[in-house]
């Protein structure tokens, strides 16, 4: 696959539109700690799509890919796709992290340390 036909697929930018509009809340109050380079000048994009999967928030810099897990992840058939998500992801060096809803807001100070710990040092 060529590089530049890996990121926003045409074929899931209405997905990905549709999820931006309906963010959950933990993914919107995230959002307010990682839009227009709030952590470390980094730039986020959220429901950014690779290959075949729509991620919560990527930052194209730090090939770093953040996962927001809600009841649906906890299931048998969602555990099942988180791992085979993971697994494309770890082919593509892109490094995924994973916060539950509840930690964003109990611990948010924590999952942003998490966060920037994954950012290469310069």
């Amino acid at each position: 696959m060529h590089k530049n036909k890996l990121h926003n697929l045409e074929t899931l930018k209405n997905r990905r539109k549709q999820l931006r509009s309906e963010m959950t809340p933990a993914e919107a109050f995230l959002w307010t700690r990682l839009s227009n380079g709030k952590l470390d000048g980094r730039k986020f994009r959220r429901q950014h799509s690779i290959g075949n999967y729509v991620v919560d928030f990527y930052c194209p810099s730090e090939k770093l890919s953040i996962e927001l897990d809600g009841m649906p992840h906890f299931t048998e058939e969602g555990i099942e796709k988180d791992k085979k998500r993971t697994e494309y992801l770890a082919s593509l060096r892109i490094k995924e992290i994973r916060f539950e809803n509840a930690e964003v807001f109990e611990m948010t100070d924590e999952v942003l340390a998490k966060i920037k710990a994954c950012f290469k040092k310069v």
